[in-house]
C-alpha cells in the first residue's frame, strides 16, 4: 500500500534512545488517514507516530475496514514505488489484486500473506476486486537493515496452517509462535501472527525475550496481561518478557495481530514510500521515480502511476524510538 498523504512527514527513526523505560504495556492510538480522493477508504495508522516509530523492524501499520466497498469505493492504489523495506499484506475479508514491476500478478486473500521486498527499488499497484463487498485488513512495512536495504526486489506468498490452542487459533505468517514457523524469509528476526480468541478465552503464549512486541486489536474486548486494549489500538511491550497473556472479555470472538522483533537499532529516514538513511537517499529515490528510472513498470493497471509529493524544505528533525 502507498502512503498517499499529500504532505507526508519526513521521519528519522530508531537508534536514538532517551534512557526512559517504557511502561509495562504502552497503548498507542491510531490516527485516521484518507487514501486520497473524495470517496477514498480511510485507514487507521498506528505506526509510525510521535510516541513510537518502530516495533522491532516493523515501521508502518495501517488497519482498515470493515468497509462496504459500495460506499468507500474500495482500494484503488495506482502504481507507486518502494525502497529499503518489505510490505506485508494481510486480509480479514475481501480480495486485493496485486501487480508489480517484477511481473508478479497475485491475489491477496484472507488468511494468506503476501510479502514484497522493495530493496533497491520496486513498484506495484493494489486494487480490490470487483466481487469484493467488504474490505478489511492490515498493511504493514518492515525496514530493511543497512546491509540488505539495496537487495534485489522479490515477491513471496504463503498460506499459514492454523494452530489450534485451547480457546484460540493462531496463524503464523512470519517468524515462529505456538510451535509453528513460517517459511517466508526476512532480513531481521520478526514475528507476525493473527490470533483469534473465543468468547471469554485466554491464552498465554511463549515469546522471545529479546523481542519487543505489538498487539494490534481488530475486534473484541482484549486485555494484554491486565491492560485493556480497544479495537484499533496497538499495545506495546518492551523486551524481557518470556510470556504474553491475551484475554478476550467480549461475548463474541476477538481478533488481533501479534507483531514482534528485536529492537531495530539503526537510524532510518522514512518519507512517502521510501526508507533510506538520509534525506539525500529519499530525494534520489523520488527523482528516480519522477524520471521513470530504477523502479520498472507495472503492466495491467488501468491508469497513471501515482505522482510523488513534493519534498519538505525543512531539514530533518531526529526522532527517537520512544518518548
Amino acid at each position: 500500500m502507498s502512503n498517499t498523504e499529500a504532505h507526508p512527514a519526513e521521519l528519522r527513526c530508531g537508534a536514538l534512545e532517551n534512557g526512559v523505560p517504557a511502561a509495562d504495556v504502552e497503548i498507542l492510538t491510531a490516527r485516521d488517514v484518507p487514501l486520497g480522493g473524495p470517496r477514498a477508504m480511510t485507514v487507521r495508522r498506528t505506526l509510525p507516530q510521535r510516541a513510537r516509530t518502530l516495533i522491532g523492524a516493523w515501521c508502518f501499520a495501517d488497519h482498515y475496514g470493515p468497509d462496504e466497498v459500495s460506499g468507500s469505493g474500495g482500494m484503488n492504489v495506482a502504481p507507486h514505488p518502494h525502497t529499503g523495506l518489505q510490505t506485508v499484506s494481510w486480509l480479514f475479508s475481501g480480495l486485493i489484486e496485486h501487480r508489480d514491476s517484477l511481473g508478479s500478478h497475485a491475489l491477496v486473500r484472507p488468511g494468506e500473506v503476501n510479502l514484497m521486498t522493495g530493496g533497491r527499488g520496486i513498484s506495484h499497484s493494489e486494487v480490490s476486486t470487483p466481487d469484493t463487498t467488504v474490505l478489511h485488513g492490515v498493511q504493514l512495512w518492515v525496514a530493511l537493515p543497512e546491509e540488505h536495504r539495496d537487495t534485489a526486489p522479490d515477491f513471496r506468498h504463503h498460506v499459514p496452517v492454523p494452530v489450534e490452542l485451547d480457546g484460540a487459533e493462531v496463524r503464523v505468517f512470519l517468524g515462529s509462535l505456538a510451535g509453528d514457523t513460517s517459511p517466508v524469509g526476512t532480513f531481521t528476526p520478526l514475528l507476525g501472527a493473527e490470533v483469534t480468541l473465543a468468547a471469554g478465552a485466554a491464552v498465554t503464549l511463549d515469546v522471545d525475550p529479546g523481542f519487543e512486541h505489538g498487539v494490534l486489536v481488530d475486534s473484541g474486548d482484549v486485555r494484554v496481561d491486565d491492560t485493556a486494549v480497544r479495537p484499533a489500538e496497538l499495545a506495546y511491550t518492551a523486551p524481557g518478557r518470556r510470556t504474553l497473556t491475551l484475554r478476550n472479555e467480549a461475548p463474541g470472538a476477538a481478533r488481533l495481530l501479534l507483531l514482534g522483533g528485536p529492537p531495530f537499532t539503526e537510524e532510518i529516514v522514512m518519507w512517502w514510500n521510501f526508507v533510506g538513511r538520509s534525506h539525500e537517499d529519499v530525494a534520489r529515490a523520488r527523482e528516480d521515480w519522477t524520471t521513470g528510472t530504477r523502479f520498472g513498470e507495472v503492466h495491467g493497471y488501468d491508469g497513471a502511476p501515482l505522482p510523488a509529493p513534493e519534498l519538505p524544505n525543512l531539514p530533518l528533525k531526529p526522532r527517537g524510538r520512544a518518548r
